[in-house]
């Protein structure tokens, strides 16, 4: 008699943890939460990584502008006296040239990017074969940083071929699974070249 009260007692005890299993398991409450949390990282994480490589391309694509366009005022010999600063005068606008009386207007650029760090290198070619040689060099550095008073600055004269490049540290934030955007140390550097042969603008110099 008393085996069989302990059973009755017993028995009651060892379906309340599998009733209990049952009915978590059923539970819906909260479902939407829990799976937000599993798919919301990977999903910013690769929400950032389109946005920040759009943003490189399209950068990219304005300093190519930025270059044809400022490439295209030493061709007409309008920038064949120009110092480095009058070309980044040209190239950003505002008075960071030596007529800072007469300042730019402001260009497109200075949306993007920081002026003040593009590297600008204009050279002087016999050839344009020697030219896309030149072109494929990398710029000089200082401390992992893009070296401007090492770049060269020659704008040539008449009948000269320039090749003019802009360089440029774009930072990058977004790294998925190691497979990032970054090419120089920890950033995306940027180059745009234009090269051309000088107009005619006076006596041949080259």
């Amino acid at each position: 008699m008393l085996e069989r009260i302990r059973s009755l007692i017993a028995t009651p005890l060892r379906l309340v943890p599998a009733r209990a299993a049952r009915r978590f398991a059923r539970q819906q409450d909260g479902a939407a939460a829990v799976e937000f949390a599993l798919v919301a990282v990977p999903f910013l994480a690769l929400t950032f990584a389109i946005i920040e490589t759009a943003l490189v391309f399209y950068a990219g694509q304005v300093l190519e502008t930025a270059a044809t366009d400022t490439g295209r005022m030493v061709m007409t010999g309008q920038g064949a006296n120009w110092s480095v600063s009058d070309f980044q005068k040209q190239l950003c606008g505002g008075t960071s040239g030596s007529n800072d009386s007469n300042p730019a207007p402001a260009t497109a650029i200075n949306a993007l990017f920081n002026c003040q760090k593009i590297g600008i290198s204009v050279q002087t070619y016999a050839s344009f074969a020697n030219a896309a040689t030149g072109d494929s060099a990398a710029p000089p550095t200082t401390g992992g940083n893009i070296d401007q008073t090492k770049m060269p600055f020659a704008p040539g004269g008449p009948n000269c071929i320039i090749a003019v490049q802009l360089y440029y540290q774009w930072p990058v934030y977004v790294s998925l699974l190691g497979d990032n955007l970054s090419n120089f140390g920890s950033d995306r550097l940027l180059v745009a070249t234009s090269v051309f042969r000088n107009e005619p603008y006076g006596p041949p110099a080259c």
